[in-house]
């Protein structure tokens, strides 16, 4: 009796480990499945990937320079006009061009 009630032991183990192993495949192709879902998603989506915004980010700091160079120069310009104008520098009220 001994060699029987091992030997079905031996077989419910071995069908423990296909069932095991028959999960584990079936759960890769969900894996597989459901991230190719969401990739066609995101695509359709038409979100920016990380490189368009790093690019996107570049382009703003670039310009957020500039304009600060620009308000620069334009202030300077003004204090410019003003004293030959001779109006006081950085008055408010003073007349815009």
């Amino acid at each position: 009796m001994a060699q029987t009630s091992n030997r079905l032991l031996d077989d419910l183990a071995r069908l423990m480990t296909d069932a095991v192993g028959a999960a584990q495949g079936v759960g890769r192709e969900v894996e597989s499945v459901f991230k190719g879902r969401v990739e066609r998603l995101l695509q359709d989506m038409n979100l920016a990937n990380l490189e368009e915004v790093e690019v996107l980010r570049d382009m703003v700091v670039a310009a957020r320079e500039e304009n600060e160079q620009l308000a620069i120069r334009m202030k300077a310009l003004e204090d410019r006009l003003a004293a030959l104008e001779g109006l006081p520098r950085g008055r408010d009220d003073a007349p815009t061009v």
